[in-house]
């Protein structure tokens, strides 16, 4: 009992301290959050992460570059273009210029809820996707009708991977019918589109 006690106290207490070398500044009441241990930090950094989106992911990888094949068939089908990383980077970069870019990013995370299948981080995926695309409090609030608000609302009591499957619906169809069309007419695509062509005839 008393070696037990005397690890415990290691832990709370810290490694001794090297002569000339100032022990970092640590306390026993980490989970406050109002110290800066490294053991904050580290939690810290490792929430950042959780919260990063798809999106970020996407960004952070290598970049790809898709072929003249593909960049046609994307003007035959949403749905392929949506299933390309490749795609989505390019028509995330015309919805910003049209400052609906919030639509597909939240298109991507309720895609990423729906894959989760431990019920802590179901839970706290679903909080973060309410307060950035769906609050009325949110600079990128999405555009929902009153009936899937009410849904979703309900489902907040008791979250799941699912409980945005009709918002999530209705943006895809939102962007596919209105955003979509004027994406194919952009500078964007079309200088695309064009550039992989002279790639061809070079």
């Amino acid at each position: 009992m008393f070696d037990m006690r005397k690890r415990q106290q290691g832990r709370i207490e810290g490694p001794p301290q090297a002569p000339g070398h100032p022990r970092p500044n640590t306390c026993c009441l980490c989970w406050c959050g109002c110290c800066k241990c490294l053991w904050n930090e580290d939690r810290r950094e490792r929430a950042e992460r959780q919260t990063c989106t798809k999106m970020d992911s996407i960004e952070a990888t290598e970049e790809q570059h898709p072929t003249l094949d593909e960049v046609i068939a994307w003007s035959r089908s949403f749905e392929m273009m949506m299933r390309s990383p490749e795609g989505r980077d390019v028509f995330r970069e015309f919805l910003r210029s049209e400052y609906s870019e919030e639509n597909l990013m939240f298109w991507i995370a309720c895609e990423e809820l729906k894959k989760e299948r431990n019920s802590s981080a179901i839970d706290e995926k679903a909080r973060i996707i309410y307060e950035d695309y769906v609050s009325i409090l949110s600079p990128k609030e999405v555009s929902l009708d009153s009936r899937v608000r009410e849904v979703i609302n309900q489902s907040l009591a008791e979250p799941s991977s699912t409980m945005y499957e009709g918002a999530q619906l209705q943006i895809y169809t939102l962007m596919h019918r209105d955003s979509f069309p004027r994406f194919l007419n952009s500078s964007v695509y079309r200088d695309l589109l064009n550039s992989k062509r002279a790639c061809l005839d070079t």
